[in-house]
Order: C-alpha cells, then sequence, then structure tokens
C-alpha cells in the first residue's frame, strides 16, 4: 500500500501501482471526469500514470495552468494526426502548448494551408477525438527511436533525437500517431470537444532563419464547446479594447521605427495621463513619508556586477557605452535600486534614521527581442514607479505592510477589485538560481507570509518565482473582461545591502546591515497604463481622463460663449474643449462619444440667455440642465470620490 497526500492535507491510502485517474474516481465520478492531467510531488504526470510510492498529489483540470498545458499539448498531437491524415508525408517539428492553446510547425512538403481548409482540419480533428483513443507512453532506446523516424523521413524529429540522451526518451501514440514527445498528456482524445484553428504563420525551424521556413498552425482547444465560445467572445472584446488601438485613436502615443522598436514616444494626451498618474502616486508617497530621489540613465558596469545585475541579466541588456578612458564602460540603467543603494551610503546611518524610504520615476532599458515586443506591455525602455525602503529587521513587517495599504489604495481609486496576490517563493530545490543565505531567504518569505496574512489578502503560493536577490508578492488583476495581468511588486531583499556593504550604527552603537525592500505599485507606466487602456476600454475614471469635459456650440454663433464656459471650468481645475467644427450638434455628439470623453455640455441660445450647460454624460446621456458653478461642483465632487473610494 502507499500513502496519497491531497492538497487539504487529507492522507488516503492505495494499492502500489495505483493511478492519479484512479485516486479521482475513488473520490468521485463527476471528479474524474474533469481530470486532465496530476502533480506527483510536484511534477507534472499523465493521469494515467502508476504511482509506485508515497506522494502528494495535486488533481489537474481546466481550471489549473498545468491542467490546460496538459490539454493543449495533446491536443497538438491530435492535430498532427488530423493533418496527417488530410496531407500524408507532413513533417513534424515542435508542437507546445502556449499561453492560450498551442501551435505545430510542420513542413507539408510543397503543399499549402490556408484559411479556406481550417474547417476540414478541425473537422478531422473532432472526428479523431470522439474515437476516444487513449494517450499512451512508452520508453524508447535511442537506437529505435532513430529507426523509427528514419523510416518516416522526418529529418526534424532526428535532429531533435540528436540532444536526448540514451534512457530519457519516451514516445506517445494515440491512433495512428506516434510523437516523441516528454508528456504529460490526458487520459484519451474525448476530453477535446471543442477546437478552433486560429491562426496560420511562417516559423523558421529552431528559430534559426538560416533553415527552412516551416508552417506554423495555431489552434485552441476546450473540453466543452461553450468554453471555445466564450473564449471567441472574450477575443472579440479583447480586439475592441486593444490599446495599440485605442492608443491611436485616443492619440496617446505612438512609436516611430526612427526612433527604435519598443521606445514609446507619449503624444500630449498620453503625457498628459502619465503626468497625471504620477502626480497621484507621488501625493500618496510624500503622505508616507517618501523621499524623492533621481538618478541617471546610465550606471558604470562595475555597478551592476556588485549587484548582480550584470551576471543575471547582462545578456538581456543594451550592448555597453564604451568610452575614450581605456576600459570604462557603461550601461544603460536596467534597474533603479543599485543607484538607490548608492544615495544610501552618501552618508552615515543610525538606527533612529531608519527606516528611509527613497522614491523615484526612474526610465530603465531593456534589450527585448524584437519578436516579443508588444504594444506599451513590452518594450525597451520604460518608467517604474520605483521605491526602495531601507529599514531595520525589526521594521520589515510593518513596512511591508504599508506598502500593502498603498498598492490597495491605488487599486481603488482606479477600479481594480478583482485580484490575487502571488506569494513568489524561492525553488527549494535549485538554490543555484538565487544570491544569499537560507537565513535571509527564511526571514525574508516569513514576512512577506505573515503581512499577506495579517492584511486578509487572496494568496497564492508560488515557488521558483521569486525574484534572484528575494522573494516578492506580486498582485495578480483580472480586469474588466477576466484576462490576468501582473500588476504591482513588493520584493524583500537581504542581499543588496550585503553587496554594496549598506551600513546603519545601532542601538549598541555596532554596525548592522539594514533590509531593502522594493516596491513599485505601478510596475512600469508603460504597462500599467496598457492595461488600464483595455480594463475600462479607454473611458478612464474621470479624475485621469485627458479631457474631462467637451463643450458643444449647436452652431458657430455660440462659440464665444462655449469658450467663456470653459475658462469658467478651468478656474475649478476641470480640464476640456470647444468644438468649434461647423457641424450639426449629433455628429459633434457622436464624435465626442468615440473620443471617450466623460461629460459634453451643450449650449445654444437657451443656455447663453440663462448661464448654463446642458449636460450630457459618457453612457448614460441627458443629465438636464446646470449652473456652471453648480456643474464644477458635481464634477469635482465625483472627482474626489473616485480618488478616495
Amino acid at each position: 500500500m502507499i500513502k496519497i497526500t491531497l492538497p487539504d492535507g487529507a492522507v488516503r491510502e492505495y494499492q502500489k501501482g495505483t493511478t492519479a485517474l484512479q485516486v479521482a474516481q475513488s473520490i468521485s465520478e463527476g471528479l474524474a471526469r474533469n481530470v486532465l492531467a496530476a502533480k506527483v510531488n510536484g511534477e507534472v504526470w499523465d493521469a494515467t500514470r502508476s504511482i509506485n510510492a508515497d506522494a502528494k498529489l495535486v488533481l489537474l483540470t481546466m481550471n489549473d495552468l498545468e491542467g490546460k498545458a496538459a490539454l493543449w499539448h495533446s491536443s497538438a498531437h491530435l492535430l498532427a494526426e488530423a493533418i496527417e491524415a488530410i496531407y500524408p508525408g507532413t513533417k513534424f517539428g515542435i508542437g507546445p502548448p502556449i499561453e492560450n492553446g498551442f501551435y505545430y510547425d510542420i513542413d507539408l512538403g510543397g503543399k499549402t494551408i490556408t484559411n479556406e481548409d481550417f474547417k476540414k482540419i478541425e473537422d478531422k480533428v473532432l472526428e479523431l477525438a470522439r474515437l476516444g483513443n487513449a494517450y499512451i507512453r512508452k520508453d524508447v532506446s535511442k537506437a529505435d527511436a532513430i529507426a523509427y523516424f528514419t523510416e518516416k523521413g522526418d529529418e526534424y524529429k532526428l535532429e531533435l533525437l540528436e540532444g536526448l540522451q540514451d534512457g530519457s526518451i519516451t514516445f506517445y501514440q494515440q491512433g495512428n500517431f506516434t510523437d516523441l514527445c516528454r508528456g504529460p498528456h490526458i487520459p484519451n482524445t474525448s476530453f477535446i470537444k471543442a477546437v478552433k484553428l486560429m491562426n496560420i504563420a511562417g516559423a523558421y525551424w529552431r528559430g534559426d532563419e538560416k533553415n527552412k521556413m516551416l508552417t506554423r498552425v495555431y489552434a485552441v482547444t476546450f473540453t466543452k464547446q461553450k468554453d471555445l465560445t466564450d473564449y471567441l467572445l472574450l477575443l472579440e472584446e479583447a480586439k475592441k479594447r486593444d490599446h495599440r488601438k485605442l492608443g491611436k485613436e485616443l492619440e496617446l502615443f505612438a512609436f516611430s521605427e526612427k526612433v527604435g522598436m519598443g521606445l514609446p514616444l507619449w503624444l500630449p494626451k498620453g503625457a498628459a495621463l502619465r503626468e497625471r498618474l504620477i502626480q497621484f502616486l507621488q501625493k500618496a508617497q510624500i503622505k508616507d513619508g517618501y523621499l524623492p530621489v533621481a538618478t541617471p540613465h546610465i550606471g558604470n558596469k562595475n555597478l551592476y556586477i556588485t549587484s548582480g545585475h550584470y551576471e543575471k541579466y547582462g545578456a538581456d541588456s543594451f550592448q555597453p557605452i564604451k568610452t575614450p578612458h581605456e576600459g570604462e564602460e557603461f550601461f544603460l540603467k536596467p534597474m533603479n535600486c543599485p543607484h538607490h543603494c548608492e544615495i544610501y551610503k552618501t552618508s552615515p546611518k543610525s538606527y533612529k534614521d531608519l527606516p528611509i524610504r527613497y522614491a523615484e520615476f526612474g526610465t530603465v532599458y531593456r534589450y527585448e527581442q524584437a519578436g516579443e515586443l508588444h504594444g506599451l506591455t513590452r518594450v525597451r525602455g520604460f518608467t517604474q514607479d520605483d521605491a526602495h525602503l531601507f529599514c531595520r529587521p525589526d521594521q520589515v513587517k510593518e513596512e511591508f505592510c504599508k506598502v500593502i495599504d498603498l498598492v490597495l489604495y491605488v487599486f481603488k481609486a482606479l477600479d481594480f477589485h478583482d485580484f490575487t496576490a502571488q506569494i513568489s517563493l524561492r525553488d527549494p530545490d535549485n538554490k543555484s538560481k538565487y544570491i544569499g543565505s537560507d537565513e535571509n531567504w527564511h526571514l525574508a518569505e516569513q514576512a512577506i507570509i505573515e503581512s499577506a496574512a495579517e492584511k486578509g489578502l487572496r494568496t497564492v503560493v508560488e515557488l521558483g518565482e521569486a525574484a534572484f536577490y528575494g522573494p516578492k508578492l506580486d498582485f495578480m488583476v483580472k480586469d474588466a473582461i477576466g484576462r490576468k495581468w501582473q500588476l504591482g511588486t513588493i520584493q524583500v531583499d537581504y542581499n543588496l545591502p550585503e553587496r554594496f556593504e549598506l551600513e546603519y550604527t545601532g542601538s549598541d552603537n555596532m554596525k548592522h546591515r539594514p533590509v531593502m525592500i522594493h516596491r513599485a505599485p505601478f510596475g512600469s507606466l508603460e504597462r500599467f497604463i496598457a492595461v488600464l487602456i483595455e480594463h475600462c476600454a479607454g473611458k478612464f475614471p474621470l479624475w485621469l481622463a485627458p479631457e474631462q469635459i467637451a463643450v458643444l456650440p449647436i452652431s458657430e454663433k455660440y462659440n464665444n460663449y462655449a469658450k467663456n464656459v470653459l475658462e469658467l471650468l478651468k478656474n475649478y481645475d476641470i480640464r476640456g474643449l470647444v468644438d468649434e467644427r461647423n457641424e450639426k450638434i449629433g455628429k459633434k455628439i457622436r464624435d465626442t462619444e468615440l473620443q471617450k470623453v466623460p461629460y459634453m455640455l451643450i449650449v445654444g441660445e437657451k443656455e447663453e440667455s440663462e448661464i448654463t450647460v446642458s449636460v450630457r454624460k459618457q453612457g448614460e446621456g441627458d443629465l438636464g440642465s446646470f449652473g456652471i458653478e453648480e456643474f464644477a461642483k458635481i464634477i469635482n465632487t465625483e472627482i474626489e470620490k473616485l480618488k478616495n473610494k
């Protein structure tokens, strides 16, 4: 007998050789119908693989990332079987799961697949899925594997085999298709109930442009047709909310090939929005005792060698800047923290001086690969709302809790209310990826776990997701259409103070190391604004909107009155514009709606004679007639409520 420990701590006994699927069946047939794979002692397995020793078991379904990955990996094999049936002689590269679905790189031998072929491939996938063929795992010797793919004439699989050791090679077979694969896979094909081919693209074999261009087929599958329908509707909604599309329409930002890929240009409206976000956080930081600092955009190479960033991120940095001085090299700043450590060292510190909180909206640079750049969410130059807190060990928990409060304040003001706090810890089985002592890591991890519990946050724990220098708390936010984004991070660091030899004099008159807390509620302004645009579909909160009002005269006769209204409202810190175009009022209203301006003030003969405005609100319609001072008070009251709710 073996003991199986379930996630709730319950321990059950089973016969040696029992599978995760059998464990699920012993709990409930309904559960078993949804189990796609299993995590056995932290490793993802086939649900049908025998467990021969005591183990911790997690059953994986479509609610788990690993469960989805198993479904989509298995679906890639099924897609390959369908393509091979329709296009005999096809050769296969790789077919991994990705964030939303999967792809398979294929060599059609001169044939082509177009969008018109998608339906027949989808129909074939579903036909094969209904057969309910099992995914069968088989250990294979390297010689036998080479013989199999030599007979098939598949040079891509033979090349993959070159890098594999004998004794580590497995095949998976379902129906008439056999693939070189580590797995894991779902129990059988009948779990796949819905499929959609998304698109096709060219992809060089192994990403090398010297190699042959293969056809990459992207697809997605689900265990229910409804889930596919919902997913496609979500994609349509996401297209409407795409920050790249809305950023152009709302004239917020642009990119220029002459300036460089991944380097955003902020247009006047976008720069003003960005500045308001900065001012909003600066005001909150000043209340909390943060001290503003500013550091250069470059730093000497030795600075980043000391911090450890050169070793970890040197390959992702821009090439060094060499000066005329022999051996002198500078880097575009990839992080603000080493600079802040040097600021700390500019004067002696006493235990009475701590905590010290340095804050900077500092622009940093990372050389992201061209293929990974994506609008504002993945750029090469971005501004972090960075702050570094230096405190005594006995102050860590209190400071961490205060930072959590600040993050929650930001989220409330911007209507991010659905989020989970991810406690990102070190991988206990691979400590070589991290710097620092076990003792300091334990202290840091405990401080985060206790602070999150004290604040009542909904949390998940992820092993192996810590930064190389310390554990962190990442805020995973769901937007208005249910997508997850990582926004905001807090990290505890015992290591940089050690590397930079930071000190303070304690009450015992001895030298001690401070603890460093890294924090960024926005994360980066670029990425945060991209997520915010998509979350609110370009309809920014009133206090943040580029224009809060548009004054719309019903004819040119009332342009001067419209300008006077705007000037009066500016006295109440209300910003906006006058639409002086010689257009019908209906068109002006439609255009203003498209520009997502929160309030429209329509003025004509009646409004001019009574010194009023007729108010129309975005998405709500007419609100009635108001005096100008009365309307200004309504606006400013709404702004205060939104910022302080």
